[in-house]
């Protein structure tokens, strides 16, 4: 794979590039509610809500975040107010890089034009973009597209915007369920997973890992 030179780099953003907090942003907001020993699977059952919220028809990342910390709530009889979903919410916008991205996104942007395809808001990812420090020659947002990933349409989307095929692109995610996976259903071959512990390793839908970013210019021969 160090030899294939893609047509276009396209990125997972949050979680992969962007520092995806909302974990820690939950907990921050609920810590008087839920006990330092219950946290973690509180704040797991919220992701959890937060994949099976983005599988239907499209709806501002706002609601998605809403709707899933309120079934997380009612779970574990915790109160909730409106108050908890604009704290959670508001707070995605300060979150920052990883701190490997500049460096390893900076090396590829010279050869290769870097696309992002996110699960966010065309007034929510402005916030996160000046600060991956390289360039970026496009960005998709779920909103654009009318649908979240892990479903199909964002990725045919892409593909049809940068007028390439599923052979003709590099797509670096952290998350199997999110992208991977649909990467792999739909042909493309040319996979990276960067292994930050969100997912358990699956070989079986063929993709070549790494650590962190600083890892990637090697995948692509430089």
């Amino acid at each position: 794979m160090a030899l294939f030179k893609p047509k276009f780099i396209t990125f997972d953003c949050y979680g992969t590039l962007i520092n995806f907090d909302m974990a820690g942003a939950a907990e921050r907001c609920f810590k008087d509610r839920v006990s330092a020993q219950e946290m973690l699977a509180f704040t797991t059952d919220f992701a959890r809500y937060r994949f099976d919220e983005v599988l239907g028809a499209w709806k501002p990342y706002y609601d998605v975040v809403s709707d899933a910390i309120q079934r997380t709530c009612k779970k574990w009889g915790v109160a909730w107010s409106q108050a908890d979903s604009d704290f959670i919410y508001t707070d995605c916008a300060t979150w920052g890089p990883h701190s490997d991205v500049p460096a390893g996104l900076a090396k590829v942007a010279k050869e290769f034009p870097l696309v992002l395809l996110t699960n966010s808001m065309n007034d929510l990812i402005p916030h996160h973009v000046p600060r991956l420090g390289a360039p970026i020659h496009m960005t998709i947002t779920a909103e654009e597209v009318g649908a979240y990933k892990p479903q199909m349409k964002g990725f045919e989307y892409m593909l049809d915007k940068l007028n390439c095929g599923p052979e003709e692109i590099l797509h670096v995610s952290s998350s199997l369920r999110y992208d991977l996976m649909t990467c792999y259903d739909m042909g493309i071959k040319n996979k990276v997973w960067v292994n930050r512990g969100h997912d358990p390793a699956n070989p079986a839908y063929q993709y070549t890992e790494i650590n962190d970013i600083g890892g990637l210019p090697a995948v692509v021969g430089l």
